[in-house]
């Protein structure tokens, strides 16, 4: 039996994806037709195991998205500036999620001493310098899959860093209190992990609101991502 061609098999699933969604709620896709107000910018990696909607558990709308290589902050890289001014400057969003992951691609080639090929040598450079920068401290990690874990941490950190350096989050953060955050998704368990990197600290979960640091919901049909001054937390509503 032939395998159906796996565009043919997207476009089917899209079709029964869209009738389900117009069923379940009649009026899901005029309202996005109408526009968008996400509450979070994602900056992620392009790696397929990472979409960000899905692990999020959120709807089409509740997520601004910027994804490469590597998910790595360059402040050299139009394509990644533009879609930063965008969320933050007329979209407005209220959090900036970074996001690197296990099993990361890009970490194994920055580790590796030899080259891969084409642009992805120069692309992968800052990765390569935050290699260096810790190489003490990579070197000490004997088990591969912990160093390209450790690798991705300090990659989140040093992109945070540089977002944080940003005209646009700087004055965001002050004006209206813009948060940054630094996550690493675990792709053998499905969880993110919040890093403490960024204008805010680690999430409890579960944890109440407060007069001074209320909770923000991003709503979706299925699940609702909520923020708090301190950190984020899944409630299944």
């Amino acid at each position: 039996m032939m395998k159906p061609d796996p565009f043919q098999y997207a476009l089917k699933s899209n079709e029964a994806w869209a009738n389900y969604k117009g069923h379940q709620n009649p009026t899901f896709f005029p309202k996005l037709s109408e526009g968008q107000a996400p509450k979070i910018l994602w900056l992620g990696c392009s790696d397929s195991r990472v979409p960000e909607t899905t692990l999020l558990g959120l709807q089409p709308g509740d997520v601004f998205t910027h994804r490469n290589i590597a998910n790595i902050i360059s402040p050299t890289d139009l394509s990644f500036l533009s879609v930063l001014e965008y969320a933050v400057m007329h979209v407005k969003v209220s959090h900036i999620v970074l996001c690197g992951h296990t099993a990361c691609g890009g970490c194994a080639g920055a580790l590796s001493d030899g080259r891969i090929g084409g642009v992805l040598d120069a692309w992968l450079t800052p990765l390569k310098a935050v290699r260096d920068a810790h190489e003490a401290e990579l070197k000490g990690i004997k088990d591969d899959k912990a160093r390209m874990r450790r690798l991705a941490e300090l990659n989140v950190a040093k992109g945070v860093e540089v977002l944080m350096s940003s005209y646009v989050v700087a004055e965001a953060i002050k004006e209206r209190g813009l948060q940054v955050h630094g996550v690493l998704y675990d792709i053998a368990c499905g969880k993110i992990n919040d890093l403490a990197v960024g204008n805010s600290s680690k999430g409890v979960p579960g944890q109440k609101a407060t007069k001074e640091q209320p909770l923000e919901i991003v709503k979706g049909n299925h699940a609702m991502l909520v923020f708090g001054g301190s950190g984020a937390s899944m409630a299944i509503r």
